[in-house]
């Protein structure tokens, strides 16, 4: 097993772990790269990450409660504010002299695109860039974020992959894809995403027409799939009718083995279609790369000839050689 969440450059990467709207009044624990962080709303509304640990004698914080923007610690009632800097401690009095190693040490925070995304340590890269997110012909749709009891590299592994569409996907969209996969084509698709464009012909159920806004049975689909190193993969669709359809696709690893999951879809529709109809079946299209997952154990192996490829891997095969670049692994 290719073991990679403790390697120091994941660090200073952004991961998404949580809609911004589900971070509320109580504390939200979650796991990242093997660690427990707590995440609140401070008395601002600003948000505020940190390890899950109070440094008095340890006490998860996120089993403790948030009022005013102060959580406390669920063990000895040690609050912590904006900052993470520790401002009430019960048992020394309202006057006493707060130690230096009270406070916490907090993680860098920020909302984008709907989503909460703490970086652990210094960040080294940036959060990737999606221009329709500032342009108003777009709409943004947000979905859950989901665990899946799969290695984070696969995900991505599978998400720079279309050969598996007319197996995988056969009950969506995937029955019209010819499976003989043509020469890729790899290249820079902007200043974040790095990919390859292709071109298919796509099943379209009635389930998918409120995605498509197409009443044919197949639709032509001109598509990119791109990464941003580490996890995040974009895919885009434009229909032969201007209609485009973009998605991000966001895998977090918990630990070497179980993700978190969630993709962001903008579209260029006239806005009247209800998002959830919109959603629905591109959450099929994941549910159907979840069950598929699920079921392969262990992480990816990146040693080059872990696995076996063929010219349709070439996508994913790139983005194992650059991730395994960035964490320092060598064969």
């Amino acid at each position: 097993m290719t073991a990679f969440v403790d390697r120091e450059p994941l660090l200073g990467c952004w991961y998404p772990v949580a809609r911004a709207d589900s971070i509320g009044a109580d504390p939200f624990g979650f796991r990242l790269l093997a660690n427990d962080y707590v995440l609140w709303r401070d008395p601002t509304g600003q948000l505020v990450s940190a390890p899950d640990r109070c440094p008095h004698r340890e006490a998860p914080l996120s089993i403790g409660s948030v009022n005013d923007g102060v959580i406390s610690c669920a063990y000895h009632g040690w609050g912590f504010g904006a900052g993470g800097a520790c401002v009430s401690i019960p048992s020394s009095g309202p006057d006493a002299t707060i130690p230096p190693a009270a406070h916490l040490s907090c993680c860098h925070v920020v909302e984008k695109y709907g989503l909460v995304w703490v970086c652990p340590g210094d960040p080294q890269v940036e959060i990737p860039q999606i221009g329709q997110d500032e342009d108003p012909a777009f709409r943004r749709i947000n979905t859950p974020v989901e665990h899946w009891s799969a290695s984070t590299p696969r995900l991505v592994d599978n998400f720079m992959d279309f050969s598996h569409f007319p197996w995988v996907h056969v009950g969506t969209f995937g029955g019209a894809q010819d499976p003989y996969v043509p020469k890729i084509d790899l290249g820079q698709l902007d200043d974040d995403f790095f990919g390859y464009r292709y071109e298919v012909e796509a099943s379209n159920p009635q389930e998918a027409v409120a995605v498509s806004g197409s009443e044919e049975e197949t639709v032509h689909r001109v598509m990119t799939t791109g990464f941003a190193l580490p996890f995040s993969v974009r895919s885009t669709i434009a229909y032969d009718d201007g209609l485009e359809h973009i998605l991000l696709l966001l895998s977090t690893p918990v630990d070497d083995l179980n993700s978190l999951f969630t993709f962001v879809v903008w579209r260029n529709d006239d806005h009247s279609t209800d998002p959830e109809e919109i959603i629905a079946f591109d959450r099929a299209i994941g549910a159907e790369d979840k069950a598929m997952l699920e079921q392969v154990p262990g992480t990816l192996p990146l040693a080059r000839t872990g696995v076996a490829s063929v010219q349709s891997d070439k996508p994913s095969v790139e983005w194992r050689r650059r991730f395994s670049e960035l964490i320092g692994f060598s064969e």
